[in-house]
């Protein structure tokens, strides 16, 4: 029976595709995968791909962690760190073990662990600090450039500046005090390390419905507006929740593919130091750049890089998604309190990521659901960061909670 008493479903007006920004973004994905798949294989063709896929999600969910963590900070709303907990929980139930099996199918498996010390404690809370600033994470500051922001792209360039100079000061930070890498899969077995995580993303999520509850009195639903048939799957936007489980399972396919978990701001790093080699600098006598993986890295194509692709893919499927749902809005326009944010935001993003060995991705997502306990100190400082960021965002004309 039908209830005559229920709210009429809330329908979106139709569509006006972006038609230019969709032919140049979904060209230059086609012609991106084969040109990759040519000049390097067919597996970092399809991590383009799924780089692209990454984009698409992202941007129809809208599914930002600086975002989510604003709003639990200012408003006390956690419905975005809940998505986030369910999604890295998600990953973590096939990903811990599949790590752990070490090789599937010849391709190795290595998960996203890192030294849990000084750096990733300092580095964290840098970069959640620069990340209110600079309006996104590294996820969020590449979708939203895929969207068309040119804030973001501000953002974006001084990520990469930031990035470039802590691979000169890394190894520095890298002889501060340390227990080393500790990966709970090692010390726990899968079974034990898949049930303390689930734990510990469980106990994140009842503290933010607890604080919601008491603030507010509910919990916020997620009520998308709907869209008829399956149109919403390519014009979005997607719930929450959903983008959620599409991100996990994505994730779960870069492991698969690039035998590690998706990252996001190596690539980053790698780009400000070509770039600076190509201007003169010598990048190549850094000690950093010495190590044997960074120099393969840094004598080899960009193309060759499976994070840098992924990153390139992820630009351009955000960019489509924009576009079909007419969205790609590029604005000139940007106060200059908003730019120094954008700046100096950038510049903290970068240099915290490479000391933490990562961002929001890398560190917090792909960290915790492989079973690194450097992702819970980087999860645990850079909330701390992220708070002190809200606080400053006034500072520079930029509302505590306004939308990146």
């Amino acid at each position: 029976m039908t209830d005559i008493s229920a709210s009429a479903p809330r329908f979106l007006p139709p569509v006006t595709l972006d038609r230019w920004p969709l032919i140049v973004a979904a060209s230059v994905l086609v012609a991106g995968f084969f040109l990759i798949t040519n000049l390097v294989d067919l597996r970092q063709g399809a991590l383009f791909l799924i780089g692209g896929g990454l984009g698409a999600a992202l941007f129809h969910g809208s599914f930002g962690f600086t975002g989510g963590w604003r709003r639990m900070v200012v408003e006390k709303r956690g419905r975005g760190m809940r998505a986030q907990m369910l999604t890295i929980g998600v990953a973590a139930i096939a990903m811990i073990p599949l790590v752990a099996a070490g090789t599937i199918g010849g391709q190795a498996m290595v998960g996203a662990v890192a030294p849990v010390g000084l750096s990733v404690l300092l580095g964290a809370a840098i970069f959640g600090l620069g990340m209110q600033l600079g309006g996104g994470c590294g996820s969020g500051t590449l979708f939203t450039v895929g969207g068309g922001s040119s804030r973001m792209l501000v953002t974006l360039v001084f990520f990469i500046i930031g990035a470039l100079i802590g691979t000169a000061h890394l190894p520095f930070w890298l002889q501060q005090p340390s227990f080393g890498t500790i990966s709970l899969g090692a010390e726990l077995g899968i079974s034990g390390s898949i049930a303390l995580t689930l734990a510990g993303l469980a106990l994140v999520a009842l503290i933010t419905a607890v604080i919601e509850k008491r603030a507010h009195g509910n919990l916020e639903t997620e009520a998308v507006p709907a869209r008829p048939g399956w149109s919403w799957l390519w014009l979005g936007p997607w719930p929450m929740v959903g983008a959620g489980l599409v991100l996990a399972l994505l994730n779960i396919a870069t492991l698969l593919t690039a035998g590690h978990p998706w990252s996001i701001t190596y690539g980053f790093g790698l780009w400000g130091a070509k770039i600076a080699q190509a201007i003169g600098i010598d990048v190549a006598s850094w000690e950093f750049w010495t190590w044997p993986a960074q120099a393969q890295a840094l004598n080899s194509s960009v193309l060759a890089d499976t994070v840098s692709v992924m990153d390139f893919g992820l630009v351009l499927g955000a960019g489509i998604a924009a576009s079909l749902a007419g969205k790609f809005a590029p604005k000139a326009a940007l106060p200059l309190g908003s730019l120094l944010a954008a700046i100096i935001g950038g510049l903290l993003m970068g240099y915290g990521a490479r000391l933490s060995f990562g961002c929001n991705i890398g560190a917090l997502f792909s960290g915790i659901a492989t079973g690194s306990l450097h992702g819970w100190l980087w999860f645990a400082a850079a909330f701390v960061g992220s708070f002190v960021g809200v606080w400053l965002r006034p500072v520079f004309g930029l509302d505590g909670f306004a939308k990146k």
